[in-house]
């Protein structure tokens, strides 16, 4: 895959319009081509620029600025585990051992039933150390047993976590009527949800 396929093409649409300028659009733009395809590839980048109007180098720009964006396959479970200062001294460093031993995979490759691992810089759960994310939700306190736990419950569907790139189980749909509208900033024009000034501010 790579385009956006016709059902993502609509919701892009969508989410453009959301915008007063379509490049404004370009990280919601980017998660949805990573919910597509699991990252983002050079196609789907090459289709974001045209949508928005920008070149597909400013696309690259910004999906290599966020790490949250994955321009290579990273299989559908991506389990970063955080080895910052308080969970390198909880056992941080033990714990991606054990992973990479019980996984059968070293950091930054992918299992043959598609569980990655990665040691990552704070994931801002400091309290909770040693902690973990798989594909972005928090897992804290975790132990060597609790990680072959959440691995166990993966590979047999008892730990539900949604696969690499989807946001959300549902997505976000403002009705026409509901929506509070946009302006361009050069405009000088409030948006439709702006509170009209009162006499006395005039003063």
């Amino acid at each position: 895959m790579a385009r956006l396929n016709e059902a993502n093409l609509r919701v892009a649409h969508e989410l453009i319009s959301r915008y007063p300028k379509a490049k404004s659009a370009l990280i919601p733009l980017l998660h949805l081509a990573q919910e597509q395809d699991g990252y983002v590839a050079d196609d789907a980048m090459e289709h974001l620029a045209e949508l928005v109007g920008i070149t597909p180098a400013e696309v690259l720009g910004t999906c290599t600025f966020y790490e949250m964006f994955k321009r290579e396959p990273v299989g559908d479970y991506r389990i970063n585990i955080c080895h910052g200062i308080s969970c390198h001294l909880l056992g941080a460093d033990d714990l991606i051992h054990h992973a990479e031993a019980s996984l059968g995979v070293r950091q930054g490759t992918v299992t043959d039933d598609g569980i990655s691992i990665e040691g990552v810089e704070c994931i801002a759960a400091c309290t909770e150390a040693p902690c973990l994310q798989v594909n972005y939700r928090y897992m804290n306190k975790v132990t060597n047993e609790g990680f072959d736990y959440l691995v166990n419950g993966l590979r047999d569907g008892s730990v539900t976590v949604p696969k690499h790139g989807t946001l959300a189980l549902s997505r976000q749909h403002i009705p026409e009527d509901k929506a509070a509208g946009n302006a361009m900033v050069e405009s000088n024009v409030a948006p439709a949800w702006w509170p009209e000034p009162k006499a006395e501010d005039a003063d």
